[in-house]
């Protein structure tokens, strides 16, 4: 393993974790760039999605950040989907620039979009997610298993534009999302790994998760106390569009 990877990933993970998100698409930007086998690229970054993930859920949830009944509908129709995903082949090249392309949208729309959320008050946590959200939980969930990410990267994006609640629920809300598909998703991966060679290949990457378990819960202390919703969009705006330059330059 390259020695620069570990606090890559840590550094990526705090930044990451501060918005609401895990970093897998850095992190799949990071292997790629590395020369880590693209067989191998999804397990290791969905590994690391979780624990970031889950802490910010934890973390998130205690800050009552999280409006669970709001999130069930996208759960319940993202997560088969995200399994099936993950269990889909996809070419190298072609992950590539999906996962890039993708990026680079929600980036730009973050940056320049109307933002309809960052003054919103929280919105009723018993109130449904509406039918736009409810309508792209799906897709995003197949995306998510397919280019091995958690798809709140894509996810957060679509609900500031739409307001759908204030800036902190909606990066709790992400988080949720990601730990879910990221489950999922690698459930779907796990399951294309059937040589014990390549499992073993993709546990001695373990370090790596424990920098994100470090990078990760730093963050999410960061973006639950300290960030204001303004800089909250705008920051993950900048990392979404700088994990998707360095897919793009990768592929």
């Amino acid at each position: 393993m390259l020695i620069w990877l570990a606090p890559a990933f840590a550094l990526v993970a705090a930044l990451y974790a501060s918005v609401g998100f895990a970093g897998g698409s850095s992190y799949t930007a990071l292997l790629v760039l590395a020369g880590v086998s693209l067989t191998l690229v999804p397990v290791i970054s969905l590994a690391c999605n979780i624990v970031v993930s889950a802490g910010g859920v934890v973390r998130f949830a205690r800050a009552g950040h999280i409006a669970w009944r709001r999130n069930g509908p996208l759960l319940i129709l993202s997560v088969p989907l995200a399994w099936i995903g993950g269990r889909l082949a996809i070419s190298g090249p072609m992950l590539v620039m999906l996962l890039g392309a993708s990026l680079s949208v929600a980036g730009l729309l973050l940056l320049f979009g109307p933002d309809r959320s960052a003054t919103r008050p929280p919105a009723d946590p018993h109130s449904g997610p509406g039918l736009l959200a409810i309508a792209i939980a799906a897709p995003l969930g197949l995306l998510s298993g397919v280019v091995g990410i958690g798809g709140g990267i894509f996810l957060a994006p679509i609900l500031h534009l739409m307001g759908w609640d204030s800036a902190r629920r909606i990066a709790g809300t992400a988080a949720l999302f990601i730990l879910a598909n990221s489950a999922a998703g690698i459930a779907g991966q796990l399951t294309k790994l059937n040589d014990s060679a390549l499992m073993a290949q993709a546990i001695d990457w373990w370090p790596l998760v424990l920098a994100v378990l470090i990078g990760g819960q730093l963050g999410s202390i960061i973006g639950t106390r300290h960030l204001p919703p303004a800089i909250i969009r705008r920051v993950t705006g900048l990392v979404v569009l700088v994990a998707a330059v360095r897919l793009l330059m990768a592929g």
